[in-house]
């Protein structure tokens, strides 16, 4: 059932007539004379934030790889022979043609034995069921946080979520253009997409490692909702 807001307009001017003002139209965006969450890593440069991530990695209980598109291939092998190969579940995502990694997923890994699937956004089910029996997911971060070690990814019908959820290790590749400083400016780039009329991802998640959860006794536990093992790739792109 669908609600009405009615008398709306003459509730809120009977309000604004009792505070004595006139009722207010629009609202604007208030100019804080103190932005201490501007000052955090602020003259940082991508370099200076890469070192931010990588010693952020070992709070959160995740390997992070350094590489660039040359030695992308070898490296992301390594990685996926480490977590046991068998099968690997990717977005349907042109950034890994870009990067040169698509032929070699496909012609490598099927010649290793390795099953890759490819998210399909015409098979709903067969996707789940792809990704929940899947050993490894590889997504890519359109921004990460260096301060907090967060991936932050962008889902669409060609990105499912679950790629990134249900497969029990996680490998996410970092473009170091994407590397910014904190959520102060992953909310600034989300915002100004918004504002110039993109057409912004229904379903964005905030990635830091492999699932953590602690009990009231904080204890944690890794891997009780998510990927049990997870991985940062840094490639060199600037």
């Amino acid at each position: 059932m669908i609600g009405t807001i009615e008398n709306r307009d003459a509730f809120l001017s009977k309000i604004a007539q009792q505070l004595g003002r006139a009722p207010k139209t629009e609202l604007a965006q208030p100019i804080w004379q103190y932005q201490p969450q501007e000052r955090v890593l602020k003259n940082a440069t991508k370099d200076e934030l890469v070192e931010v991530l990588v010693e952020q990695c070992k709070n959160i209980h995740t390997d992070i790889v350094l590489t660039d598109t040359a030695n992308l291939t070898k490296d992301l092998q390594k990685v996926v022979d480490n977590y046991g190969g068998r099968s690997v579940v990717t977005w349907r995502d042109e950034r890994f043609e870009r990067y040169g990694l698509t032929s070699f997923m496909t012609e490598h890994w099927s010649q290793m034995g390795i099953q890759l699937y490819e998210w399909n956004p015409a098979q709903h089910e067969e996707n789940i069921r792809q990704a929940e029996k899947a050993n490894i997911g590889i997504t890519i971060s359109e921004i990460t946080l260096a301060e907090s070690g967060t991936a932050v990814l962008f889902s669409s019908k060609n990105k499912g979520r679950s790629v990134s959820f249900l497969p029990e290790k996680s490998i996410i590749l970092i473009p170091k253009s994407t590397i910014v400083p904190r959520m102060t400016q992953a909310a600034r780039f989300i915002r100004e997409k918004i504002r110039d009329g993109e057409q912004i991802a229904s379903c964005i998640n905030f990635i830091t490692g492999p699932s953590n959860s602690a009990d009231i006794e904080m204890i944690l536990i890794v891997g009780v909702h998510g990927p049990i093992k997870a991985t940062y790739i840094v490639i060199e792109d600037q």
